[in-house]
């Protein structure tokens, strides 16, 4: 008996379902494959660094396994020290977040108008190498910068911010604002108008509509934006030695001074103690973070 063409491709014909099914696998090991680089660039310059911090800050000279490295947290300067970052860490971050959030609510009102300006002009600076932002700011604001030379051409009193608390705040404002404004204005863009305007249908005016309708939406930016501010303002050095000079002294300063003296083990061992407060941030930033969610490739 003689089977007609189109039924032999009907019956050699995979199901609709099976061949969707082999091309979504198929895509799915193509992004892992792209991945590799980047999987080989983390465990070279992450994974292995992170792994020998820890080996240097749970051994001594001799590498016998000890705990004194961490508890060299408890001296007073070191205390001291940490307690200033935390201080100074939280007051730039909250700034940050105060003068981030409304930037980022003007920029998604224009986001249909021309705001590519004002964009260029947030993320103008991070062009520039962080190095020399911070000493064009110790420039800025030393006995003989611009600052004074202007008060002092107006006959006004002059200013002596340089190696002071509030010039690595300021500094630290300077350099992390971005990283504050960007996350914030990402997830206020997303936000449908729909809703908002579904709310002040309701009867909600401006103050309830922002409390109860952007404020909450808006709160995996925000998250985002205190741990990018928190973590580097935390951990930096180069800002409060540019800015701060010898007076002040942080936490991040005296890790940096141990390993330039060779003490890989007490500078292990106080890098540890922040990898804490990192390791807490991003629990934080993993559970407020909703849009991640089910994004992995593995």
């Amino acid at each position: 008996m003689k089977v007609p063409l189109n039924v032999k491709n009907k019956m050699f014909q995979k199901p609709a379902k099976d061949s969707d099914k082999e091309f979504k696998i198929g895509r799915v090991n193509q992004v892992k494959l792209l991945s590799f680089p980047y999987i080989i660039w983390m465990v070279g310059f992450i994974i292995i660094p992170l792994l020998m911090i820890l080996y240097y800050g749970l051994t001594d000279r001799d590498n016998n396994l000890t705990f004194k490295n961490i508890a060299l947290i408890s001296d007073p300067i070191n205390r001291k020290a940490l307690l200033l970052a935390l201080e100074l860490s939280l007051i730039s971050t909250i700034i940050c977040l105060l003068l981030a959030y409304p930037l980022a609510m003007v920029l998604r009102k224009n986001h249909k108008t021309s705001n590519s300006f004002i964009v260029l002009i947030i993320i103008l600076p991070m062009w520039m190498n962080f190095l020399l932002r911070t000493i064009a700011w110790q420039n800025i604001l030393e006995k003989t910068g611009i600052i004074n030379s202007i008060l002092q051409f107006f006959h006004l009193p002059t200013l002596n911010i340089i190696n002071t608390s509030a010039a690595i705040i300021l500094g630290m404002v300077y350099n992390f604002l971005p990283f504050m404004v960007l996350p914030i204005y990402n997830v206020l863009v997303k936000v449908d108008k729909d809703v908002i305007n579904a709310a002040r249908d309701l009867g909600a005016n401006g103050r309830q509509t922002f409390l109860k309708i952007i404020l909450p939406l808006s709160i995996p930016g925000v998250v985002s934006g205190i741990t990018m501010v928190f973590v580097p303002s935390l951990t930096t050095f180069v800002i409060s030695t540019i800015l701060g000079g010898s007076k002040i002294v942080l936490i991040g300063n005296v890790i940096e001074q141990q390993f330039r003296l060779g003490n890989w083990n007490t500078g292990s061992g106080l890098s540890l103690v922040l990898m804490v407060f990192i390791l807490f941030s991003m629990a934080i930033l993993s559970k407020y973070d909703k849009e991640s969610e089910g994004s992995n490739l593995w």
